[in-house]
């Protein structure tokens, strides 16, 4: 009979070899709503004098945003966030400032408690309104309203005006300590909140007798900002280090608190949320901003926070441009950090181009099919459709030197080379490659002194690292065993055992330390866990 022979091997493919012991990086993927808020490329506007106490936008296009520093009011193009004008009409520090719906007129109020009214073009101061006896620190146009203002300051008194007049309409009394923020509601022009530093948010109604609140709800700090929410039912406070909801139809009732600040929020401000074609979404954020230098968007509906972007310095306002391309922040060191979103070629500016007028429209180019000639008449950088089948041709692997030994089994010879080089992953991938091929103690135990001796030095310096312990240290008693004779020979591979001593004593009394500090900790953390 004839002998069966076996069948013909086949030369296997070649692989890389890498340590199985790395751990993996954990890097979060970024979300499509943080790249959004990533894609808002931050410009730094320095040299502006004291800290930026307010920041507004106008609601009417181009959208031009006032920033209030010092005893000046400056004027930004929001769409070049270039220096538009400079309003410096006033004899103290201004605090607040408010465009009208209409954008033509620019309400701003300072430290002396002096309200004026400038014509935005101009910059002419048309109307001065002088009752507030201490500093003002809000003042505000409805957006609903163009014929009254509101106003609060350090004397406790809210005051809604007549701006033609320039009268006080009402006298509103209830705040025990400065009034500093305000907002007006977006569907009903005669109501509005106010916020202070007795830790209460008021609800007015101008059409109420004896110029009482509405509503009152306690935010548990001094309160440094307040917004309405575009529904018009709910409203948010920032004071302390916490944002919270209010449910205003439930009766003032507390929805959410936001407590991610590690310091004192300063500014709140509403950020719309766009669409990757560049339209706007109808889905709002909370844009918060803290003194520890932190800006958080929340996402109010989910309830969660979506972004946060840290800055160099301790923030003082946000503002979001009404066509949510523009976002500013200002600072307590006079900068200001504008961010605008890039429009893609497919968006429309809003511009009419008057050279294309008359002009026929050139055909648009006929679909590529595979029925079509041009379809295979392609270059090489045409891009693939998703129907097409890629045929991908595989990457040649660049071995490394120990990689081509070890393909020939030349496995002393592969260990001594990663051992040369400075590479402690290679030597660890190695050991474990012969690990796997059971080769690693015959090639221990054929190494020369000077080979044994960067084996130890090696040992020496890695065998106490977290990720290699857990191989090198079997090693290390195995080389100690196997090769006890020739170091008791030699006096460097003694060298090398007492600094190989000397390593593992400080482990092990860093792991004693260890021990003793999660003995310490480990009952706070029950006695907290029971809280």
């Amino acid at each position: 009979m004839a002998k069966e022979l076996p069948p013909k091997t086949t030369p296997g493919k070649s692989f890389l070899v890498k340590p199985k012991l790395k751990p993996k990086a954990r890097t979060l993927s970024q979300t499509p709503e943080s790249k959004y808020w990533s894609s808002f490329k931050t410009q730094q506007i320095p040299n502006l004098i004291s800290s930026i106490n307010s920041i507004s936008f106008s609601q009417t296009p181009p959208h031009l945003f006032a920033a209030a520093h010092s005893a000046s009011l400056t004027l930004f193009s929001s769409q070049t966030l270039s220096q538009h004008s400079v309003i410096s009409s006033f004899k103290d520090v201004v605090s607040c400032s408010s465009f009208r719906s209409d954008g033509s007129l620019l309400a701003a109020s300072d430290l002396s408690g002096l309200i004026q009214v400038f014509d935005v073009k101009t910059r002419t101061p048309l109307r001065r309104l002088k009752s507030h006896a201490r500093p003002v620190h809000f003042v505000q146009y409805p957006s609903l309203d163009k014929l009254h203002v509101v106003s609060g300051g350090d004397d406790g008194i809210v005051k809604y005006w007549d701006v033609a007049s320039e009268n006080v309409v009402l006298d509103l009394f209830g705040h025990k300590d400065y009034v500093r923020c305000g907002d007006c509601s977006p569907v009903n022009a005669e109501m509005f909140v106010t916020g202070s530093y007795d830790h209460t948010v008021k609800l007015w109604d101008v059409r109420v007798e004896n110029s009482r609140s509405v509503m009152e709800v306690n935010h548990g700090k001094p309160i440094e900002d307040v917004m309405f929410l575009p529904s018009g039912g709910l409203f948010a406070t920032a004071g302390g280090n916490s944002v919270k909801i209010w449910d205003l139809i439930g009766g003032g009732k507390m929805l959410y608190s936001m407590e991610s600040h590690n310091k004192t929020v300063t500014s709140i401000c509403l950020g719309r949320l766009g669409n990757e074609n560049g339209e706007e979404a109808m889905q709002y954020r909370i844009l918060s901003v803290a003194l520890d230098g932190y800006m958080k968007v929340f996402d109010y509906i989910n309830m969660k926070i979506t972004h946060s972007m840290r800055f160099p310095a301790p923030l003082m306002s946000v503002a979001f441009s009404p066509d949510g391309m523009t976002r500013v922040i200002g600072t307590s060191n006079g900068s200001i950090f504008a961010g605008r979103r890039k429009k893609k070629e497919n968006e429309e500016s809003g511009l009419v181009n008057f050279w294309s007028i008359g002009r026929v429209e050139e055909p648009q180019k006929r679909l590529l099919r595979p029925t079509y000639f041009r379809y295979f008449q392609r270059g090489q950088s045409e891009k693939p459709n998703e129907s097409d089948y890629l045929v991908v041709r595989p990457k040649k692997l660049k071995l490394g030197e120990h990689d081509k030994l070890l393909k020939k089994f030349r496995h002393k010879e592969a260990l001594v080379c990663v051992l040369n080089g400075k590479n402690p992953e290679n030597v660890v991938a190695v050991m474990e490659e012969l690990v796997a091929r059971r080769k690693l103690l015959k090639c221990v135990s054929n190494l020369d002194d000077e080979e044994l001796g960067m084996l130890l030095s090696f040992l020496q310096k890695h065998s106490t690292v977290p990720r290699y312990s857990g191989l090198l240290m079997g090693l290390m008693k195995k080389v100690l065993e196997m090769r006890a004779e020739d170091i008791k020979a030699s006096d460097i591979l003694k060298n090398h055992i007492r600094n190989l001593k000397r390593s593992v004593e400080e482990e092990i009394r860093i792991q004693h330390s260890l021990q003793e500090i999660q003995g310490i900790i480990s009952p706070l953390l029950r006695i907290a866990g029971r809280r």
